[in-house]
């Protein structure tokens, strides 16, 4: 019984680097890449400087949304027509 929960141990130390390094995966996020995310989605209306903040969720998520609608909107019209107006787009 000693040498199965040994081997249990063994193996379980062995593999916890292997799974470590799968879960981090090959995906790393830069200090600018969260920085222009945190900026968008300021842009979008999301201040996380609030306090005390009781509608979190629900404010980082209509800042989700505003962005997904403003980059199915600029994928819709790539050359961005002159004339045109968009409703709810971000400000320059």
């Amino acid at each position: 019984m000693k040498t199965l929960i040994r081997a249990v141990a063994i193996a379980s130390v062995l593999t916890t680097p292997a799974i470590a390094c799968f879960a981090q995966g090959n995906s790393t996020v830069t200090r600018a890449q969260v920085r222009a995310e945190l900026e968008q989605l300021e842009r979008a209306g999301y201040n996380p400087a609030r306090s005390p903040e009781p509608n979190y969720p629900d404010d980082i998520l209509a800042a989700q949304a505003r962005i997904l609608q403003w980059n199915a909107a600029s994928q819709a019209n790539p050359g961005g027509a002159a004339g045109s107006a968009t409703s709810g787009a971000p400000p320059n």
